[in-house]
């Protein structure tokens, strides 16, 4: 009798690593940098602004994408609104705009993003309450 050949299967792939939170953390990070330069040249201390900003930004994506689904939705979708908000309104605030307008830019987006997650959140858990794989 001859044996049966082993099937392979699939392999899922984890989008719970480094490579999008460090891809985001640069692009933001070079932003950053080039946003505080305003027309001169680069310094230290840009650079060091540009640095920091995409390690921050990189380690909290990962972190939120890792273990956020730990919190519940409501909590979910306020982190991510927050995150978003911060992040937004830091990098408006490098470009000279007034600490006022930074701050209303960053509220309108945080909510916005944590309305769109929310709805995200509800719309795509299962009966039991258990959140979509992704």
């Amino acid at each position: 009798m001859a044996a049966h050949a082993a099937v392979p299967t699939r392999r899922r792939v984890s989008t719970n690593g480094w490579g999008l939170p460090v891809t985001i953390g640069v692009l933001y990070g070079f932003y950053a940098e080039v946003n505080a330069r305003h027309g001169g040249g680069l310094s230290w201390g840009q650079f060091w602004l540009g640095l920091v900003s995409a390690v921050v930004l990189a380690v909290a994506l990962y972190a939120l994408r890792r273990y956020g689904r730990a919190l519940p939705r409501e909590g979910r979708a306020v982190a991510w609104g927050a995150l978003a908000g911060i992040a937004v309104g830091f990098l408006y605030s490098l470009s000279n705009a007034s600490v006022y307008s930074s701050a209303l830019l960053g509220l309108i987006v945080g909510v916005v993003t944590a309305g769109a997650a929310f709805y995200l959140f509800y719309t795509h858990e299962d009966a039991a309450g258990h959140p979509a794989p992704w």
